[in-house]
């Protein structure tokens, strides 16, 4: 018999997403309240803000009284960027998709993979495999390429620190970039020119290009990708027929967000 989900929780995660849910209605709170609205000790209520204030989640007013924290309003943000972003893509998803007769996707960064928060699956019987909800490598996808290379100053950087020098480069067929300088080189390139191709780079007989998704301050917060089999979409074919077509799809998708680029 399976066991529910409630016999795996833990009590003091539990009652710290209590004491951050306590703040719904009221702007700011002091332990003694919360200790009597959540029916806790107030040493236990002290220590787990005192938990939350460390990372941010709360923080304390000149009147020893707390509120809820920086983080919780970037985390916000993010939710509200990423509704955002998936409500005005799914029509350009589904237009690129009948444009081009292959397979779409919208992707964004997450701990440095590829996040498919959407897409649209091309009709027929041999195409690109909708990937929605599946988190792949940067280095050898073309929406990865796109998100490194086109995101935030030192995005490029950090992913060199973070991942390359930890974890190295794996070659997941024998056209993947998995040599460092190499990709880099290669990343500075997908930079200047605003698109990024991935030829059976990730996965053999399967092509791809993507472009950036840019928001009101010209910051880069998603990629639009289309990709399908090899022997339909060559070299040439990517950046002839599928490369515009996704640019004009991109820039028209990041004007949306307010964008004037």
């Amino acid at each position: 018999m399976q066991r529910a989900k409630s016999e795996y929780a833990i009590q003091t995660v539990t009652n710290a997403l209590r004491v951050l849910q306590a703040f719904e209605t009221d702007e700011q709170l002091g332990v003694t309240e919360l200790a009597r609205r959540l029916h806790l000790h107030k040493n236990n209520v002290f220590r787990l803000l005192a938990t939350l204030e460390e990372s941010h989640w709360v923080e304390q007013t000149d009147a020893e009284l707390y509120r809820l924290g920086a983080r919780c309003l970037r985390l916000s943000q993010s939710l509200t960027r990423t509704r955002l972003i998936t409500r005005h893509a799914r029509p350009a998803l589904a237009s690129l998709c009948r444009e081009t007769g292959e397979t779409t996707h919208l992707g964004v960064l997450r701990d440095f993979e590829v996040v498919h928060l959407d897409g649209e699956q091309a009709p027929g019987m041999i195409a690109g495999t909708l990937r929605i909800g599946e988190r792949m490598p940067c280095h050898c996808t073309a929406l990865g390429k796109v998100l490194l290379a086109c995101g935030a100053r030192g995005a490029l950087e950090a992913y060199d620190r973070d991942v390359i020098a930890k974890q190295g480069l794996a070659a997941r067929t024998d056209a993947t970039i998995a040599d460092r300088d190499k990709l880099i080189e290669h990343l500075r390139h997908v930079a200047v020119q605003g698109f990024a191709l991935d030829i059976e780079e990730y996965e053999r007989g399967v092509s791809c290009a993507a472009v950036p998704i840019l928001d009101a301050s010209a910051c880069l917060v998603g990629a639009l990708s289309v990709s399908g089999p090899s022997f339909r979409l060559d070299h040439d074919a990517l950046e002839s027929r599928i490369v515009p077509s996704l640019l004009a799809a991109g820039a028209a998708l990041s004007r949306l967000l307010g964008s004037s680029s």
